[in-house]
């Protein structure tokens, strides 16, 4: 907690700093949805922190529509904006608009999903993707205790949106912590669903993460028999599992993860529904690439840690990755109250 405080305070003192050079300059921001808390709570950070730091913004949500963020890019691209930051709905389809850009020498921040098959990404902030599965596979390693118990215990996974790169990156983390208990067969997937493409779920939608355990629910745990855990990357997917669970299933409540310490997901924790989800302090990222923004129009070297990791087909794109940690029932009210992410009212 007091390392999260620190780099709160220390890239509070950044933007103070670069506030005097940012009036009258514009930036534009894309969010995919407001379908989702979080990217609801990304906007708005990043839109304060940047009006605080004296930039002009426009901030434009996207509807999960890719036609309507690619028509908003490029409405940014030519109304002015000289850093567009970009959290695409499918990282593969703005390549027009991020060709614009460059043929404007615009600089182009992927924010959170890595935008893809693009020589004109100048910068990606996010998350480290792959820690977020480590820790999610870690947890369940460690509740399950499976380099002891002697199993076997049953699991199921619910990926992420096959468009979003990170989704992979979530998938392999938590995969490569499991997979050696599987291929010895202390964890067993009974519906046969392990590979990324079976267990995706498009748009990271609850309904389609609902749909999904539905059915497994219904083929191959109708008999009574229990799940030890279910393995979902993030917080809108779990909330569709745990629907499903409670509409279906009689057996003994597993372990579910999660991500993004949604309000509904957090109160889950507290009832027992919900073991963990990964908390990525969007307020430390959204700061995060208000400095990388202020560096880019001043001409200053931009603030990066990961020269090799994230590819997006094309080029090897500069990033910077803030670290994940994991809130539980235990330690819920350190990281979301006590850091004022959450009042208590919320959560009620």
């Amino acid at each position: 907690m007091k390392k999260l405080v620190a780099l709160l305070l220390c890239l509070a003192l950044a933007l103070t700093c670069v506030s005097a050079l940012a009036e009258g300059q514009k930036v534009g921001v894309s969010m995919p949805t407001k379908d989702l808390q979080r990217w609801n709570q990304d906007g708005e950070n990043m839109q304060k922190l940047l009006e605080e730091a004296g930039y002009t913004v426009d901030l434009q949500f996207a509807s999960n529509d890719v036609q309507q963020q690619l028509n908003q890019v490029t409405n940014m691209i030519n109304n002015g904006c000289e850093v567009i930051v970009i959290a695409a709905i499918e990282g593969s389809s703005l390549g027009s608009a991020l060709d614009l850009a460059k043929e404007k020498g615009i600089p182009v921040i992927a924010y959170d999903r890595l935008l893809m098959e693009s020589d004109a990404v100048s910068y990606y902030a996010t998350f480290d993707n792959y820690k977020v599965g480590t820790v999610q596979g870690t947890y369940v390693k460690e509740a399950l205790d499976l380099d002891n118990a002697e199993g076997p215990f049953y699991l199921e996974v619910t990926a992420g949106d096959p468009g979003d790169n990170n989704a992979n990156f979530f998938y392999s983390g938590a995969m490569d912590v499991l997979k050696p208990y599987i291929e010895a067969g202390k964890l067993v997937v009974k519906s046969g669903q392990v590979e990324f493409s079976d267990v995706a779920t498009p748009t990271w939608k609850t309904e389609v993460a609902q749909t999904r355990a539905d059915s497994i629910l219904a083929s191959f745990y109708a008999d009574g028999s229990s799940i030890d855990a279910w393995l979902c990357s993030n917080d809108s997917t779990a909330l569709g599992v745990t629907n499903a669970l409670e509409s279906s299933y009689d057996g003994e409540w597993p372990i579910i993860t999660g991500q993004d310490c949604d309000i509904s997901n957090v109160k889950n924790m507290i009832a027992g529904k919900q073991s963990m989800s990964v908390f990525k302090d969007t307020r430390t990222l959204a700061a995060q690439v208000v400095k990388m923004v202020g560096q880019i129009l001043s001409g200053e070297e931009v603030d990066v840690n990961d020269t090799e990791t994230y590819n997006n087909n094309v080029i090897t794109v500069p990033s910077f990755l803030c670290e994940p940690v994991f809130a539980d029932v235990n330690n819920y009210a350190e990281l979301l109250l006590d850091s004022g992410y959450y009042t208590a009212d919320q959560l009620q």
